[in-house]
């Protein structure tokens, strides 16, 4: 499995939620863990991937940060 990690923590919105979107666009695409040092990052994040019915995730709290799992859904 092609499991790529995207450290955004330091990064202000809008850049953590572009950057998380072009990951995902990317036909490669297969797992994804995403750090996250806001809560404001973090449900911008939970709000792109809202309405992806071909993306699974989970967000593990680490400390004051945030890991996000992502996985491309099973057809």
């Amino acid at each position: 499995m092609n499991r790529k990690i995207l450290d955004l923590r330091g990064l202000s919105c809008p850049q953590p939620v572009l950057e998380t979107k072009q990951a995902i666009e990317n036909p490669a695409f297969e797992s994804l863990e995403i750090l996250l040092d806001t809560q404001t990052s973090l449900e911008n994040i939970k709000r792109l991937l809202g309405n992806r019915k071909d993306i699974e995730y989970k967000v593990i709290e680490e400390g004051e940060d945030f890991k996000v799992t992502l996985l491309k859904a099973k057809d």
